[in-house]
């Protein structure tokens, strides 16, 4: 007799917020369909485990310390291209919702109504569709991707360049960012002046309201 049980859509957990990350699994855990197959608060050991053991869904953070979630999802893309990927964010704003469909994400949940939403959101990016929270309306997303128009600043940037901005905007010094990356202090500097160069920016302060208007990062 067989007694194999269906199979189930394993999902990936990305959360800084252990709290966080506790509550969607036990949300996620009662349902037949769903399975929660790992659970991370660090993005460098979520991208190990999906690059050799590749998930159905993975539900990252946005707001994460180092990579941000945006990043974090197109890497998760390079590592395991089939994994279909749900932002989970406190953010409700056009530019952080265009942000994560550009990299790759298929759904947008605000965390206030993770609770309500999340399992619809995993069993519809597993299906492929596209999930976005319904405080977001989809036409708001492709207004203000049709209105911004032309190329986005942030496509000047390398993903390093990008990597090293956010540490920059939210405290971090040259000597902190290049131990944290495994290059030279000067090097960091290097990077700091060309993304500077290119953004048409002259000094820090002005690079941080850059930061924050355009979602690189959540620093007020």
């Amino acid at each position: 007799m067989d007694y194999s049980l269906p199979m189930s859509i394993s999902v990936l957990l990305l959360d800084d917020h252990a709290v966080v990350r506790d509550g969607l699994k036990a949300l996620l855990s009662t349902q037949d369909d769903i399975s929660v197959v790992a659970s991370f608060g660090s993005a460098s050991e979520a991208l190990r485990y999906a690059s050799e053991t590749p998930p159905d869904v993975a539900v990252l953070d946005i707001a994460l310390p180092g990579l941000n979630g945006i990043e974090v999802a197109r890497l998760m893309h390079d590592v395991c291209p089939e994994a279909h990927v749900l932002m989970l964010s406190m953010h409700a704003s056009p530019e952080y919702v265009y942000q994560a469909l550009c990299a790759g994400a298929s759904g947008y949940v605000l965390k206030e109504s993770a609770g309500a939403e999340v399992v619809a959101a995993v069993r519809a990016v597993h299906g492929g569709q596209q999930y976005l929270s319904s405080k977001i309306p989809a036409q708001v997303v492709s207004d203000y991707a049709r209105e911004r128009g032309g190329e986005h600043p942030l496509e000047r940037l390398s993903r390093r360049e990008l990597q090293i901005l956010k540490m920059i905007v939210e405290g971090a010094s040259s000597i902190e960012v290049g131990a944290l990356l495994g290059i030279s202090p000067k090097s960091v500097d290097t990077y700091r002046s060309r993304m500077m160069r290119k953004l048409a920016i002259d000094d820090l302060a002005t690079l941080v309201k850059f930061a924050i208007r355009h979602g690189v990062t959540s620093v007020e």
